[in-house]
């Protein structure tokens, strides 16, 4: 019997993490509906703190413009929101920084569910609040009942609108406390109708649609029961770990007992007729134990259908392992529970096997205390399940070789007894015996080691006993000696039996445990959807004997049903039409099809459903070659916990496929918005200076002198040289990217190039002082003149850009082991800290800050890309004499020139 006066660290461990020193305490205001009052009462409720000396910080409280709420607003500080762009408007966000910094003791953060605007730290505002619990803030919050994930399409159901933003049912499970925000519905449309909730014309739609009486009753009994289970696990798990024997009678909670009696299946519908009336859940529970392996085909499978049906039924189920005695593992399994119904069969056995066996049935009413225990008679139940169709294999006959090992230990330890009867005397004989009865106990089972008792009582009687060579006693004492050595031999047998039973149980679920583990492991290290199928196509394989078949739809996330072979073992590409038939009926309905099943049975496979808690990801097929059931109750009990764990692997590599799509969505818009936003100003300014410069000449060409006319032709010059830089740069990133970049690499005098970038910027560098520190006897080096000509050019144009004029671009070069290094320093601003890398991104120009520069955002990383296909590297760093930027080239000495210097 498990020990009810034990804590359980399963709850310790929950309670322990609720209580964690240094994280905040977490309160919810859940309403059933918008216009209940949660924001009202989150903000009464932070005033009364407040009054008890508690630091309290609006972070963000939405009060859609309501006077009552604004007033409560008034009296507490409030932080300031931070302002995000998006979208060509400005959005305001909760400074989440801001009140890290700012570390209240009470922070109020109003719309749990709400989104946050593009670039936030966190996409979701239920993130924010676990970064705050995280820093130890207390956090009161509000919440609509229909923006809970589980609850999403139960709400989509009753009120037809599919609400897209929602928290996971976890941030529930972890608060600490709930409070419902209740309001009957008639008083819900009054505060609507006298405009309290919406404006006018939003309140009039919104009643003809969402705030119906139906819907706002139907989300009140939502917001009602989702509390209500809130409550009860957290008195579950307060009753356990404080070790509190139940129940307490505070929910009602059925439990229903399973075996392989055929009226187990009547048992389980009268706990859900049950569960019903008291408006409760029932779970439905059996025990393995030294029977459960000397259990039939038939009634293992009625054991496993019967739970079936239970889940079916909307019901839990648990598997048990026998502690002992069936009754007290049942009471045990109730009172951690905190079960106060449980339901049993009436017992069928003789009052001969009673008396012998012992009663499940009166021991649990005995030990049930107070928990109300309903006995049903058999014939009040029917409807056992139908069998599976198929032909079913007779039970293997009973093997003769355990009972003659038997024998032959007996002959062993008879022939032991002897040999040392002269030096230990017949009285010590028995021992010898008693190991002979454990060591068949305990490798053949009970039978066999009861058939060694009855050989060892005959030969302990005729060889040992006087007078010896009969089955005649003369001294009683040895009447008496006899008894208590067949009795000792019988209970030990018994109790040994029992171990080898409960060991043989261990190792099967053990090496199951050690498989699923194995498997899930295997599965973690999968990083594409091929490697997962394929994985687990195997596993099942192997660990059930049997072909499989995974089946997906074609397109992810498709809901036409189509689904098609993705992986198999033995691999397989190929279904005939039935079998497509009920692998596609499966993903459909979600239920089991093909061979063996209720539906479609002619197909050569059996089809059962993956899925999660958002739904069907796909199909398993299971195809052997034996007759009769494809699976027993413990294979089916093996592949379900495989398929769930399969159907969690699968859909995690869809989220993060999604999430890469995501993510280079967001990547495209951005370069897109850079891109225009390059167009915009790069392309466009220089086009309006040529057009501008062009119109005045033709428009007032006589009238200017000589002067004005060269100065107007100069910079139509300038700027369509700048445009035409602006085309080069987006030709040529277009080049690398796409790889069509192939260098044309040649000795070259790196000098020589550096004077050619020069001359060419020569006008951008007008204003600015020049100086050249090239070091003597460099050597030739392997280079694309012109892109390294571009590449100096760009980075040449970068420091005219952002240094002031009159300031000193100064250009240096030498050579350090096989590499010959080149640096441009300008006397600018610097680079931003941080920003060392990012400024060689596409499309990436450093942060605005007393004027706009000009250029795409493209000049650095064509630099890169450049030089990288040359073979070197370049980076960026402020200098360290002064302010200013530093980037340096990094060039490898051809091999040549190191043999020649060698």
């Amino acid at each position: 019997m498990r020990d009810a006066f034990r804590p359980s660290p399963d709850a310790l461990l929950a309670q322990a993490r609720r209580e964690a020193p240094g994280r905040g305490r977490l309160k919810i205001f859940l309403g059933a509906a918008p216009g209940v009052g949660k924001t009202y009462e989150m903000l009464t409720s932070a005033h009364a703190r407040r009054r008890e000396g508690v630091d309290v910080v609006v972070g963000v409280v939405e009060t859609h413009g309501r006077p009552e709420t604004e007033a409560l607003v008034a009296g507490l500080a409030v932080l300031a929101r931070r302002t995000v762009p998006y979208g060509g408007s400005t959005l305001s966000e909760m400074d989440l920084d801001g009140l890290l910094a700012r570390k209240p003791r009470l922070a109020l953060v109003d719309e749990l569910a709400h989104t946050n605007a593009p670039g936030s730290r966190h996409p979701k505002r239920y993130l924010d609040v676990e970064e705050l619990l995280q820093a130890g803030i207390d956090v009161h919050t509000t919440l609509n009942i229909q923006h809970v994930e589980s609850l999403n399409d139960v709400v989509a159901q009753i009120t037809r609108i599919r609400v897209r933003e929602t928290v996971p049912d976890s941030i529930l499970d972890r608060a600490d406390d709930i409070e419902v925000i209740d309001l009957s519905p008639d008083d819900l449309i009054r505060r609507l109708q006298e405009g309290k909730v919406y404006l006018p014309r939003q309140a009039e739609r919104a009643l003809r649609h969402y705030f119906s009486p139906g819907n706002l009753t139907a989300l009140r009994e939502l917001a009602l029961r989702r509390t209500a289970q809130q409550v009860d696990d957290q008195l579950v798990t307060h009753m356990r770990a404080h070790a509190i024997p139940g129940p307490w009678a505070a929910g009602e909670r059925v439990l229903v007992c399973v075996s392989e009696d055929p009226r187990a299946s009547g048992l389980v519908r009268y706990a859900k007729r049950l569960a019903d009336r008291l408006r409760a859940p029932f779970t439905a529970l059996t025990i393995e134990g030294r029977r459960s392996a000397s259990l039939s085909e038939a009634e293992r499978d009625r054991i496993a259908d019967t739970l079936r049906l239970a889940e079916r039924l909307g019901g839990e189920t648990a598997t048990l392992p026998s502690q002992g005695r069936i009754a007290d593992d049942v009471v045990g399994f109730a009172r951690e529970r905190n079960v106060t119904h449980v339901v049993i069969g009436k017992s069928t056995r003789s009052r001969w096997f009673e008396l012998l066996n012992g009663s499940v049935v009166h021991d649990l009413l005995r030990r049930s205390g107070p928990i109300s225990v309903h006995v049903v008679a058999g014939e009040e139940i029917a409807g056992a399940p139908a069998p599976h169709k198929g032909v079913r294999t007779a039970p293997p006959a009973p093997s003769a070789l355990p009972y003659g090992a038997a024998l032959g230990a007996v002959a062993g330890a008879l022939g032991l007894g002897l040999a040392l009867q002269s030096s230990l005397g017949h009285e010590s004989t028995d021992l010898v015996f008693l190991t002979a009865v454990v060591a068949v106990a305990v490798r053949f089972g009970l039978y066999p080691s009861l058939a060694a008792v009855l050989a060892s009582s005959l030969a302990y009687n005729f060889f040992f006993l006087p007078p010896l060579y009969t089955f005649t006693i003369a001294d009683p004492t040895n009447v008496v000696a006899l008894f208590f050595f067949t009795l000792v031999a019988v209970v030990v047998s018994n109790l040994a039996a029992r171990v080898r039973a409960e060991a043989t149980i261990s190792r099967a679920r053990s090496r199951t445990t050690e498989a699923l583990y194995g498997f899930s492991r295997k599965l973690a290290s999968c990083g594409t959807l091929d490697d997962v199928l394929w994985a687990t196509a195997y596993q099942i394989a192997l660990m059930l004997r049997l072909r499989v078949v995974l089946l997906l739809p074609q397109n992810a996330g498709a809901n036409d049903g189509t689904v098609s072979v993705m992986a198999g073992y033995p691999p397989e590409d190929f279904l005939d039409e039935a079998d497509l038939a009920a692998a596609k009926w499966t993903f459909d309905h979600g239920r089991p099809a093909g061979r063996g099943a209720d539906t479609l049975p002619g197909a050569k496979r059996l089809f059962l459903p993956l899925r999660t808690g958002r739904g069907m990801v796909g199909v398993v097929g299971l195809d052997g070659d034996k007759p009769g059931p494809l699976l027993t109750p413990d294979q089916r009990r093996l592949l379900d916990a495989l398929a769930d764990q399969a159907a969690l692997a699968i859909e995690r590599v869809h989220l993060v496929e999604d999430l890469d799509r995501a993510r280079r969505s967001v990547e495209t818009d951005r370069l897109r918005q850079a891109l225009l936003s390059s167009l915009s100003h790069d392309l466009k300014t220089p086009l309006a200076a040529v057009l501008g410069s062009a119109t005045t000449l033709r428009d007032l060409g006589d009238a200017l002198d000589p002067e004005a006319q060269g100065d107007l032709l100069a910079t139509m010059i300038d700027e369509a040289e700048r445009l035409n830089r602006f085309i080069a740069n987006l030709l040529d990133m277009t080049k690398l990217e796409s790889g069509a970049l192939a260098p044309n690499l040649a000795p070259h005098d790196l000098a020589e190039i550096v004077g050619t970038a020069l001359e060419r910027a020569a006008k951008i560098l007008g204003h600015h002082r020049v100086a050249l520190a090239l070091g003597a006897g460099l050597p030739a080096l392997s280079l694309d003149a012109v892109l390294m000509e571009q590449v100096l050019f760009n980075l040449l144009d970068n420091a005219a850009k952002y240094a002031p004029e009159e300031s000193l671009v100064r250009i240096e070069g030498w050579r350090e082991g096989d590499a010959v290094h080149l640096r441009i320093l300008d006397e600018g601003e610097g680079l931003p800290e941080g920003d060392e890398e990012r400024i060689f991104d596409t499309f990436y120009r450093v942060r605005k800050r007393d004027r706009v520069r000009a250029g795409t955002g493209l000049g650095l990383a064509i630099s890169r890309g450049f030089v990288e296909a040359m073979g070197g590297g370049i980076t960026a760093r402020n200098r360290e004499d002064r302010s200013g930027a530093a980037f340096t080239l990094t060039l490898p000495v051809p091999r040549a020139a190191l043999e020649d210097a060698a």
